[in-house]
């Protein structure tokens, strides 16, 4: 949930409406794969409900990604196939947005092209932080008030995660009519 406050943070009220608007509401049933590696990718997702496993070609599991995690992000950025894939370990539900009306999103309005690659970067900072200590890269965490530990939201963030938490909320809120499709 942490990620989608950083994500969520950032953009603001009408980014988030646009996304509402856009995006379709998908159920993914249990064993589902949603991403596959090396397969090219035309959407981006945002994880509403559920658990998804992130995984590599020897099926070796990697990571649990849960409401509020962003799938696919790495290959919006890039164009390139993604280098892992995902799969639902429950029920889940997703919220699709097309590549296409993404990328004509972000010609057409400077400030959300600004805003989400912001969150985009700030997200992915986070993801890469998490997986650098998990590895045991860095230095070992010191419980001391002046430095940061790994797991703390970064001072820059937290004015803005209260305002996240509630657009998320709002966001799922909106989302609850919308009908929902297998994919």
């Amino acid at each position: 949930m942490r990620k989608a406050l950083i994500f969520l943070g950032i953009l603001d009220d009408m980014d988030i409406e646009w996304i509402i608007r856009t995006g379709l509401k998908r159920s993914v049933p249990d064993g589902t794969i949603l991403i596959e590696e090396k397969k090219a990718l035309d959407s981006l997702f945002f994880v509403l409900d559920g658990e998804f496993e992130v995984y590599i070609g020897n099926g070796k599991g990697i990571a649990l990604l849960r409401a509020g995690e962003v799938l696919g992000e790495m290959s919006f950025v890039d164009s390139r196939p993604p280098s892992a894939s995902v799969r639902a370990r429950r029920e889940s539900v997703v919220l699709v947005i097309s590549r296409h009306e993404l990328r004509a999103k972000l010609e057409e309005d400077t400030g959300f092209a600004a805003r989400f690659y912001r969150s985009i970067a700030a997200f992915l900072t986070d993801r890469l932080r998490t997986t650098t200590s998990r590895l045991g890269y860095g230095e070992k965490l010191r419980l001391d008030e002046e430095v940061e530990d790994l797991d703390e939201v970064a001072p820059d963030f937290l004015d803005s995660m209260a305002l996240a938490g509630t657009r998320f909320e709002e966001l799922l809120r909106r989302l609850s009519g919308a009908s929902l499709q297998t994919l």
